[in-house]
């Protein structure tokens, strides 16, 4: 495959970036600024697209569609394979990319490259897996005679549309199984969090991907609009908040796939099953990693009346220790949350929470968009910290007698994306599968885990369909049957 060199400098962000039309960056502007989220200053520019250019792309994919379906699968994985190599050697500027235009701090960010590259590095092994069956059809005399076989096919052009928290590895969650199932794409990242997504672009435009076959465009909103509502398109896979219902009820026929979000719970059981120091350990990990933002972060925890005041103690010296500041530092765990506003709402989540009752256990005021780790007790369950997805920096602890009572309060939530338990007892583990009304059920850690081949996604609120390589490529393709009739003897 030819391959052209890439600009891309390894260390630093480039004063400006493209956008991406019908596989080819385009200038049109560098009207888009993109803040340092821990700064506040300018850290870059990047084009910001008009609707007719969305149009365009998605004209350009329309016509890519034949293409795309018939660059063999062996072209398709040579494609993402392409991608695993170049994301390595561009790891460390792309985790600073994160760094700078996410605020997430550099032990994350580097985490988030490594899983970008595990979801191309899968999908490049899905796209020569894609198979069909044999479907046999002699189920009666009327029948006898005949054959039946199915294949998948591409289902045509996708739109995607991501969010800020994760601006490499949701989009590759998106990206990297439509080129595996040979489906023509435009996305639309977060104009908060676009370099990564770009970066992204400027690899896929290295290879020899038929014309049209990607776009990758920052856009308003508003511009946005065809990306859900324009009969071209044949699915549109939205990662997000809630405004993602109102965009299906704008979708028309096309099939839609949202991720909305959830306030995650973990249990914690009389007998965890874990040293309460390993428990801990895990639970600030998940409630406070990326400073919360993380639709899996553990929003709640629920902890056995026998075990609640010591993990209250050790929680509570555990969360005043990690360390606040710039997300470039090795040592900070809590950098910024993704702007001002962001932080004034969780403030003021916070101090309603405090004014009906609750009591903050670790944590203290805000500085700009910067947010201590903040533990809370005694919230009261009608508050919207209780409620909603805070998204940041917060954990709300309450103690249970009953396990199945515990079960209950989880699922008592509006949101069911995943929840956690620790637990020694089998019956407890797979009664929790049973019965919690949610995505993902994971036992003997937080909630906050996720492998990308695995099946991603919730219920209720938190969103439908699923993540997961091989299961967004089962949504990118549909089967085609075909009928043979043997011929008389």
């Amino acid at each position: 495959m030819p391959k052209k060199t890439s600009s891309g400098k390894s260390g630093a962000l480039a004063k400006r970036y493209p956008c991406y039309l019908a596989n080819r960056p385009i200038q049109p502007n560098a009207d888009l600024e993109v803040l340092d989220k821990y700064s506040g200053k300018v850290a870059t520019r990047t084009a910001f697209v008009d609707a007719k250019t969305v149009d365009q792309a998605i004209a350009a994919a329309f016509a890519a569609r034949e293409a795309m379906a018939a660059f063999t699968p062996d072209r398709r994985r040579d494609v993402l394979e392409h991608c695993v190599r170049r994301f390595g050697e561009r790891a460390e500027e792309l985790a600073l990319a994160l760094c700078i235009e996410a605020g997430k701090p550099i032990h994350d960010a580097r985490g988030e490259v490594t899983r970008l590259i595990d979801t191309f590095r899968i999908a490049a092994a899905e796209a020569t897996r894609i198979e069909g069956e044999t479907v046999e059809l002699q189920i009666s005399q009327r029948t006898r005679g005949y054959r039946g076989m199915v294949k998948r096919v591409p289902i045509g052009v996708c739109s995607f549309i991501t969010p800020f928290n994760f601006p490499l590895n949701l989009v590759a969650h998106k990206v990297a199984p439509a080129i595996a199932a040979g489906c023509p794409f435009v996305l639309k990242p977060a104009a908060k969090t676009p370099v990564g997504a770009l970066i992204i672009g400027e690899v896929l435009a290295e290879t020899d991907l038929p014309e049209g076959a990607f776009s990758i465009l920052a856009c308003s909103n508003e511009d946005a609009a065809a990306l859900t509502e324009d009969d071209r398109i044949a699915l549109l896979s939205f990662t997000g908040g809630l405004v993602g219902w109102d965009l299906k009820a704008r979708a028309g026929r096309k099939q839609v796939t949202l991720e909305l979000g959830g306030n995650a719970a973990c249990i914690v059981d009389a007998d965890p099953g874990l040293p309460l120091d390993d428990v801990v350990e895990r639970l600030v990990f998940g409630a406070y990693y990326q400073s919360g933002q993380s639709c899996i972060s553990v929003q709640h925890i629920l902890a056995h009346r026998d075990v609640y005041e010591p993990l209250r103690r050790k929680l509570k010296a555990r969360v005043g220790k990690l360390v606040m500041g710039d997300p470039r530092d090795e040592n900070t765990f809590i950098g910024p949350v993704i702007d001002e506003a962001a932080a004034r709402r969780i403030e003021g989540w916070v101090e309603a929470a405090r004014k009906g009752g609750a009591k903050r256990l670790a944590g203290g005021p805000r500085e700009g968009n910067m947010l201590p780790a903040t533990l809370m007790e005694h919230v009261p369950a009608g508050s919207d910290l209780y409620r909603q997805e805070v998204f940041g920096p917060v954990a709300c602890l309450q103690a249970f007698d009953d396990f199945d009572a515990a079960l209950d309060t989880v699922n008592a939530s509006d949101f069911g994306l995943q929840a956690g338990v620790f637990t020694a007892r089998l019956d407890h583990a797979m009664r929790a599968w049973d019965r919690l009304e949610v995505g993902g059920v994971v036992v003997g850690d937080v909630p906050s885990f996720r492998v990308d081949n695995m099946p991603y996604g919730g219920v209720k609120q938190s969103g439908l369909g699923r993540e997961g390589v091989k299961y967004a490529i089962e949504d990118m393709t549909e089967p085609r049957l075909l009928v043979i009739r043997d011929a008389p003897r």
